[in-house]
């Protein structure tokens, strides 16, 4: 695969499909990384279907073994998703109850960490590769999974991600080329793990915010040797690093508690800082058109918009920022950027917020969604609509404008809390059970 191809991946946050060139757009028909191809939850060349149901436009459905809330992503012909299979007898949890622990789940059994490799085409399972079998050394959330880090592929490698328990370079059969463990977490309460890693050209990034001595680690993704490593001042973080190319220079956006930095690719060096969210960051940052945007809402509802132009050292409070908002902001859920537009949930429930991107002017919100209760999963869109999935199951579809328009309302028997991926005519759920494909002609 040639070089062009991997890193259009990640300058499509800024660049629009019209200015790739015919080989770069082929990166952006598939769903290489969490968030899809321009890293903001949209697919440019999707167009999958507006209603579904068990009875209806589901393609296949397959059962999923063990348990994970990782994305599946998507290249060719192919689907990759991670997940964690309990096995052996029961036994007294590990580890020590972290402090402020509550609705937790603590380990009782042990666990393999496997990727799968699924066909796009009738949902058989192509290859099955157990990568680690441990038992996890600490909780996680109730509402959690111990295979939250959704994987990321360049179409010739895919890296596979399961955070304390390592992180694993495959090759697009399944075999192993390398890996490295980077430790073991600790985190706040105890709650789990959920970033995923970035991939920009021959880099791949991964952020390690916890309890204990945090960090940003570069790796090279052929040979899995580190290529920098800068300590982090910072608490427990779920955010996912987001890489954006501005004036020619590929930069880390890393959304946290006390600042989003951007660090350069080359050499892990901060090029910009800002405060502005509060604690326990999920959401991660979107970018497009020069600007990137950071929310969060657990002690404090945040949403910051910074242009990259100018952008250097300290800019909180300054007019690298060009808008805020303090109320209706998502906790767990990512924001959809959508061409001008930026839409968003308040904290995690259904409750719906469209803002004009660059300015922050509302254009309708609070909207209620009918249906829909709380939302883990974060907003895709294509086709001038926005998908919306909550954990009952049930997915509204919206109109893309700046006025209201509900399309669908849709349902099916499962829970879902990993985010959506789009590639043509194609959407896939990933539920607790079983991966849905929801496309409107049968085999």
């Amino acid at each position: 695969m040639h070089k062009t191809v991997i890193i259009a991946v990640a300058l499509a946050v800024l660049a629009p499909p019209a200015l790739a060139d015919e080989k770069a757009l082929d990166a952006l028909d598939q769903w290489a990384q969490w968030r899809g191809p321009l890293g903001a939850g949209v697919a440019p060349h999707g167009d999958p279907p507006v209603e579904w149901s068990e009875d209806k436009n589901v393609r296949w459905k397959i059962a999923i073994p063990g348990k994970g809330h990782s994305t599946p992503i998507i290249w060719g012909d192919r689907i990759f998703i991670t997940t964690a299979v309990p096995y052996g007898d029961t036994s007294a949890p590990r580890g020590a109850r972290s402090p402020g622990a509550h609705n937790n789940v603590r380990p009782l059994r042990s666990y393999e960490y496997v990727v799968l490799a699924v066909s796009r085409r009738d949902g058989v399972v192509l290859w099955q590769r157990t990568v680690r079998k441990e038992r996890p050394h600490e909780s996680t959330h109730e509402s959690g999974s111990w295979a939250s880090n959704s994987p990321v592929t360049d179409g010739e490698r895919l890296f596979a991600y399961f955070g304390s328990r390592g992180l694993y370079c495959l090759d697009m059969d399944g075999e192993l080329l390398w890996q490295t463990d980077v430790g073991d977490m600790q985190t706040l309460h105890g709650h789990g793990e959920g970033g995923s890693p970035a991939l920009h050209g021959d880099t791949l990034i991964v952020n390690w915010d916890h309890e204990g001595d945090s960090f940003v680690i570069a790796f090279d993704k052929r040979t899995g040797k580190q290529r920098w490593k800068v300590a982090r001042d910072e608490g427990t973080s779920w955010s996912t690093p987001l890489v954006v190319e501005h004036a020619g220079k590929p930069q880390v956006i890393i959304a946290a508690t006390k600042r989003v930095r951007a660090y350069d690719l080359a050499n892990g060096d901060v090029i910009w800082e800002c405060g502005g969210l509060s604690g326990n960051v999920v959401a991660s940052p979107v970018a497009g058109d020069g600007f990137v945007y950071v929310t969060n809402s657990y002690e404090t509802r945040e949403m910051l918009a910074i242009r990259l132009a100018g952008a250097k050292g300290d800019i909180t409070n300054t007019n690298a920022v060009v808008w805020t908002r303090h109320r209706d902001t998502p906790y767990v859920p990512s924001p959809l950027l959508y061409g001008d537009k930026l839409y968003f949930l308040r904290h995690y429930q259904g409750y719906l917020t469209c803002v004009h991107a660059k300015t922050g002017e509302s254009l309708f919100g609070l909207q209620r969604l009918p249906g829909i209760g709380n939302v883990y999963a974060s907003l895709v869109g294509a086709a001038d609509r926005v998908y919306i999935v909550d954990r009952n199951g049930t997915t509204v579809v919206i109109k893309r404008g700046a006025k209201f328009e509900l399309l669908a309302r849709n349902r099916l028997d499962d829970s879902f809390s990993a985010s959506p991926a789009i590639v043509g005519k194609e959407l896939y759920l990933r539920g607790e059970r079983s991966l849905y494909c929801i496309a409107e002609d049968p085999l």
